[in-house]
């Protein structure tokens, strides 16, 4: 199989008139090895064979799989990254997961690049030892599907095989913009089909979702169908600030604000109906050329060191509550709740279970902004405690519906009881239940018979 596809890549390349291949040999004698770092741009038969190379040098890191195949029926490859030893982080608690794709657009190869970088780049940091690839393949599972339209990408055009632009037909208030070619209803080609199935069943629960494009320098979140901001925005704005303070100056606006309006992409998609944090990210349209040889490290780098950051910090791109007090009264509870990320939630609920993990009483909605503390007083009327019985915190990760919900038991935290309310609360199979308190006083009163009978003998 590889020694066909390397036949055909060479005669693409015999293909290229001289005047535009002009390179020293060891250019040439790179491709297809390095095919876009030579700046032709990457056919699917040059990524099939890397992505496959790729899962050969480094098993321990690169497991290749694929979502499905495109109209023509060529495979969706996606690259999934992570140290594949550690099934969780070292303390024991789930990996991030980022999902990553490019190439909607056929003809949008630097787009289609930066996917593919933002997988070489850890898979060539894993190889030398870098600290940081190590740390985020320890922690987090990256999922990237490089080139989403195979099809239109060999064939160099914006569309799929049938003329459709794939990032107008994601189910999402699909064709209620002015659009071309959105299809002929929401998920009516292969390539969004297959991304929208693996979104849903496969990271479902991921923490960040970019979709890679070209046209204008500038990072895009949601909405494209509206100029407000999302429920999310403090967590857009806090990223927005963090980028363009230290690390790039590149604009980061609401999709219809920035560009246009443009509805049934797979950001407003993977916002709106999987509640994850997303952006389009959009290089320049500075497009390689054959003859043009700058490294695409140096060529995406500022691009690449945005993704790093959203990358590395993927851990606050959600809510994070940790209960800091508890105080149990008589009719109410006050709760002391500090929130370790940036994404605000607004349907929190503080929960008590029996020892077997029944939930016997849920607390009134409560909010916690991002990167804040927050105190509040819950009625506790209903509250019955019991023996074995714990407190658990049950939260949205993120504002937006379609965001996960998350139970996370409270713990490392004293509960502190009125003295008033404590008593009646102790009523599980210790001391104070009536069951054991009857069993008591019927031995009690059986000793005190029996000695009156020993009495009356003697």
């Amino acid at each position: 199989m590889r020694v066909a596809v390397g036949l055909v890549l060479c005669m693409l390349l015999a293909s290229i008139p001289t005047s535009s291949a002009q390179s020293d040999s060891s250019e040439e004698d790179a491709w297809p090895g390095d095919p876009v770092d030579s700046h032709v741009h990457m056919t699917w038969a040059a990524l099939t064979l890397e992505v496959n190379e790729w899962a050969d040098d480094y098993p321990e890191i690169v497991d290749l799989t694929s979502i499905g195949q495109s109209e023509l029926g060529k495979t969706l490859w996606v690259v999934r990254l992570s140290n594949w030893s550690m099934e969780t982080k070292s303390d024991g608690s789930q990996k991030e997961i980022v999902y990553i794709d490019g190439g909607h657009h056929g003809n949008e190869y630097l787009g289609t690049a930066l996917a593919w970088l933002s997988a070489k780049w850890y898979i060539d940091g894993w190889a030398e030892g870098n600290e940081e690839a190590i740390n985020v393949l320890d922690n987090t599972e990256l999922h990237i599907t490089i080139m989403l339209n195979p099809d239109g990408n060999d064939i160099d055009t914006r569309w799929n095989i049938n003329q459709v632009d794939l990032n107008r037909n994601y189910d999402h208030y699909w064709n209620t913009c002015p659009t071309t070619q959105p299809g002929s209803s929401a998920f009516s080609e292969s390539e969004t089909a297959a991304n929208g199935v693996y979104m849903n069943t496969v990271v479902p629960d991921a923490d960040l979702y970019v979709t890679m494009h070209t046209g204008v320098w500038i990072m895009l979140y949601p909405w494209g169908k509206w100029p407000e901001q999302p429920p999310d925005w403090e967590l857009y704005h806090k990223i927005r600030e963090d980028v363009q303070d230290n690390i790039s100056s590149i604009p980061i606006q609401n999709a219809n604000q920035g560009l246009y309006p443009n509805c049934g992409t797979s950001r407003d998609y993977g916002y709106g109906q999987m509640g994850f944090p997303t952006f389009t990210f959009e290089t320049d349209d500075e497009q390689f050329v054959p003859g043009s040889f700058e490294n695409l490290n140096d060529r995406l780098g500022e691009e690449m060191d945005v993704m790093r950051f959203l990358i590395n910090d993927v851990w606050y791109w959600r809510a994070q509550l940790t209960v800091q007090s508890l105080a149990v009264a008589q009719d109410s509870i006050t709760l002391t709740v500090d929130n370790d990320a940036r994404a605000s939630t607004a349907n929190a609920t503080l929960q008590y279970l029996d020892a077997d993990g029944m939930l016997l009483w849920n607390s009134s909605l409560f909010a916690v902004n991002a990167s804040s503390t927050n105190t509040t007083s819950l009625d506790a009327t209903n509250l019955s405690m019991v023996e074995g019985g714990t407190f658990s915190l049950s939260y949205q990760v993120r504002v937006i519906d379609a965001a996960r919900w998350v139970t996370e038991p409270v713990e490392g935290v004293e509960v502190q009881f009125d003295e008033e309310k404590e008593p009646s609360f102790l009523i599980g199979y210790g001391l104070f239940n009536p069951l054991t308190l009857m069993a008591c006083f019927i031995a009690v009163a059986a000793v005190a018979n029996e000695r009156r009978e020993l009495e009356d003998e003697a």
